[in-house]
């Protein structure tokens, strides 16, 4: 209301805020912000794939909703440059861990992109279901699959043994439902929830299946991660070797009994309270009472982590 005040009487203030707030509106540029002949920068759509695979298996992309649902999902990542760059930049280091248990569990590569569509590479999320890790595994899920979860440890924030347990969720819904894609809705939407659109909509298409707007949405995301990180540069994204997060080398060291101060722990292996957190988030106090002398191997990375280019 001001504004429009001192514009009545001021006219070539109009002007000037325009003249300034052009140029940083003009600031970003992907391939897909490319400049007209004035020199404006234009936000224009990404162009779809003719043909597209989901887990080796075929996406109709001749349906036109099934189009328009990857475009959505396509424009959410392209244009949301600041988490998409971090996405790229955090790749490395957590594929590194995922890759090879998708692998010798026969899951499909194409999955670590599920956990990036679930957490973000956040390895302390924790949802308002309260879904933890990367994975968001809900507790009861947790235990089921053998992990602990307690005030003092919580496996679910144990990248590689979280994994383990996605896997064999992911392998468990596979020999249900013969699908991938029916797989990662079920991983979003529950088995449950899955099982009872089949039985009502009868079909077993998930291009085909009326979802709620999550689980519609939810494999177009994984594909739209999959096709952006896949290839950054054909996107816009150019973000250089060096500036990716660098892969941490680090070793094992089993604890089998009570750690009364984890800090002191820390410092006798060389590294920080912080770093020791940093490396474990799974450990949840100051100190591991483990009563039952269960054995957990803690990561120590070499005193000159921190200088890794």
């Amino acid at each position: 209301m001001r504004y429009q005040r001192l514009t009545r009487f001021f006219p070539m203030l109009k002007v000037v805020s325009f003249l300034f707030i052009l140029p940083l509106a003009a600031c970003s540029q992907t391939v897909s912000q490319m400049p007209d002949s004035l020199g404006t920068h234009l936000f224009t759509p990404v162009e779809l794939p003719l043909k597209l695979t989901f887990a080796g298996e075929k996406v109709p992309m001749e349906y036109f909703d099934v189009r328009e649902n990857l475009d959505r999902e396509l424009l959410s990542t392209v244009y949301f440059h600041s988490q998409t760059i971090r996405y790229i930049k955090n790749a490395p280091r957590y594929f590194a861990m995922i890759e090879p248990i998708l692998k010798s569990n026969g899951i499909p590569e194409d999955f670590k992109y599920l956990c990036v569509a679930e957490s973000g590479f956040d390895i302390r999320a924790l949802s308002p279901a309260k879904a933890a890790g990367i994975w968001q595994l809900l507790e009861s899920v947790a235990r089921e699959n053998s992990l602990v979860v307690n005030d003092e440890v919580d496996e679910r924030y144990n990248i590689e043994k979280s994994t383990e347990v996605a896997c064999r969720i992911l392998k468990s819904a596979y020999q249900k439902y013969g699908s991938w894609s029916l797989v990662a809705a079920s991983y979003n939407g529950g088995r449950t929830f899955v099982d009872r659109q089949i039985a009502t909509q009868k079909t077993k298409s998930y291009y085909d299946l009326l979802f709620g707007e999550e689980t519609t949405r939810y494999v177009f995301r994984i594909l739209a991660l999959k096709m952006v990180m896949e290839d950054p540069k054909e996107y816009g994204f150019k973000v250089e070797k060096d500036q990716l997060y660098p892969i941490i080398d680090t070793r094992l060291v089993d604890v089998s009994g009570p750690v009364t101060d984890l800090a002191d722990f820390a410092i006798s292996k060389g590294i920080s309270y912080k770093t020791l957190k940093m490396f474990n988030p799974w450990l949840r106090e100051t100190y591991l009472k483990n009563p039952i002398k269960k054995k957990y191997s803690l990561k120590i990375p070499g005193k000159d982590f921190r200088t890794k280019n």
